[in-house]
């Protein structure tokens, strides 16, 4: 069997960290928006809001160097897990267990709002690609 799952996103806010109540293990918990690659009937593009959880040292490092809008790449495993709210209903959840998180940005990177022609200084013509 094979589940496997490749994400690339921004986080929707600060990740959560916290510690297990029973052998203190860290646990980070945070979303991603990853973009569809369609445009919906408005011509606009819409994105999926997907969450992830990781453990132990990862957590740490994922509490302490990301932040909300960083841009991260995620490799994991689908878990599916059921729970009861305090009021007594069963709710399902979905999310991404992480075995590798990748900062695919640096913390002081453009800010966002920039266009990729901004960056790269103006306009790209056709024989400006090498392929």
């Amino acid at each position: 069997m094979i589940n496997s799952v490749v994400l690339v996103g921004r986080l929707t806010r600060d990740p959560e960290l916290r510690y297990t109540p029973s052998g203190g293990n860290a646990v980070v918990n945070f979303t991603l928006a990853v973009n569809r690659n369609f445009t919906n009937q408005q011509g606009e593009r819409e994105a999926d809001f997907i969450k992830i959880v990781a453990w132990r040292k990862l957590a740490e490092l994922c509490a302490n160097y990301l932040s909300k809008g960083r841009l991260v790449g995620v490799t994991g495993r689908l878990q599916v897990r059921n729970y009861e709210t305090e009021e007594g209903q069963r709710r399902t959840i979905a999310e991404v267990v992480a075995d590798n998180v990748q900062f695919l940005e640096k913390k002081d990177s453009a800010p966002r709002g920039d266009s990729f022609d901004d960056f790269i200084g103006g306009e790209v013509s056709d024989e400006d690609v090498p392929f």
